[in-house]
């Protein structure tokens, strides 16, 4: 069955062809593939469409909060809707062309992920229509590789036991006594925290930030034994606000203690922090592993960053080069942590970003400067006892 779809799209690669290529199954699934020039430009459809691009805002556009856009019901009406937000938010410069490419491919390759499960139960039909041809694409995907790819990860889906197991389902707990007899206390606190039938296996391994494969394969026994079950879920719409006079626009953040964060794997130079600056009013956040560094950061946005500079598997360095590749970050000050003051390091540390220096043993008077120095806000008054938030892996 898969293999007369697929034909269609080796038709339309061969045609050149401008337009849509659009697949149904008896079921209703719908997915739309819009072709130029005989690549693909942009792909939509499927079970939550509006869930997917909540998802892929969340992973390819973190500087974006999708519950404070304001959209018309005009924004969200035609068939490419999720395009066009694309679009509008690039011309409005909030998300980089390299944003959209990366958010298109992973689009694609979730649809035509789909497409193939779908057709090892149905029988897709396909028929191409001009109704909608994209002009002025803002990326082009080569469909040979894309569906390469797909078949690669569809075998490697099926040998993992997967067939019936669709990444648009949530895990939800059922026998949460036989869940804690069988793993650590440490896991199923995990568990029950990330397991909870709100999350689809997709929007699990997003949070994860790892592929929705080796989580469901992770899964896959407690399924099996009917300790876990997965569900179906209803698609998580976008808010339409109906007398928006300005269309995607987003609401400015309330006023708030600034969030500091330091990421340093000594708990002795985190706790030195977290004193100083939630005595000063402000909000504080560590983190302790460096591989979690960054998603955490990502979620958080902290409005400035203490950064270990010799740390286990990641360095200050490289999470520093990493941040300066996020445009939410361009200009969050990074202040580099280290015990030695020497000239090659602080000249490494500005070819990858950083703001400033600080050396160790964190003093209260210098760290307070640093704030106030970078901070473009003026910081509160000191308080008795400072909210702060611990993430510590």
């Amino acid at each position: 069955m898969i293999t007369n779809i697929f034909n269609e799209f080796k038709t339309c690669t061969q045609l050149q062809y401008n337009g849509q290529l659009n697949l149904i199954s008896p079921n209703q699934h719908q997915w739309t593939f819009y072709y130029r020039l005989g690549r693909i430009a942009w792909a939509t459809g499927g079970t939550h469409p509006f869930r997917r691009w909540r998802r892929l805002m969340a992973q390819h556009c973190p500087q974006i909060d999708v519950d404070k856009m304001q959209l018309r019901q005009q924004d969200i009406s035609t068939n490419y809707w999720d395009y066009r937000l694309l679009e509008i938010l690039y011309k409005k410069q909030k998300i980089q062309r390299e944003q959209i490419h990366a958010f298109v491919e992973s689009s694609i390759t979730e649809l035509l992920f789909d497409l193939a499960q779908q057709s090892n139960f149905h029988t897709i039909m396909g028929e191409r229509s001009q109704k909608v041809i994209l002009e002025t694409p803002m990326s082009f995907t080569s469909a040979d590789l894309s569906i390469k790819q797909m078949l690669d990860s569809w075998t490697n889906w099926s040998e993992a036991g997967l067939t019936n197991i669709f990444p648009d389902f949530a895990p939800v707990i059922r026998r949460t006594e036989q869940l804690q007899q069988q793993v650590s206390p440490s896991i199923y606190k995990n568990f029950v925290t990330l397991i909870n039938g709100k999350s689809t296996l997709r929007d699990l391994a997003v949070k994860m930030r790892q592929n929705v494969l080796p989580v469901s394969r992770s899964l896959l026994p407690y399924v099996l034994k009917g300790i876990i079950e997965l569900v179906e879920l209803p698609d998580l719409p976008l808010i339409v606000t109906e007398n928006a006079n300005n269309p995607i626009s987003t609401q400015p953040k309330k006023s708030k203690a600034p969030l500091i964060a330091c990421v340093d794997d000594s708990p002795q130079v985190c706790k030195s922090l977290e004193d100083i600056i939630t005595s000063n009013g402000m909000r504080f956040i560590k983190i302790q592993d460096p591989i979690q560094a960054l998603p955490i950061l990502i979620q958080e946005k902290p409005d400035l960053i203490f950064l270990d500079l010799i740390m286990p598997v990641a360095s200050g360095y490289e999470i520093c080069t990493q941040l300066r590749r996020i445009s939410a970050f361009a200009n969050t000050p990074v202040i580099i942590l280290t015990g030695n003051d020497g000239l090659l390091d602080r000249v490494r540390a500005k070819v990858v970003g950083s703001t400033d220096f600080l050396t160790k043993p964190v003093a209260a008077d210098k760290v307070m400067s640093v704030v106030r120095r970078y901070l473009p806000v003026q910081t509160p008054l000191p308080m008795k006892t400072g909210s702060r938030l611990e993430v510590c892996h």
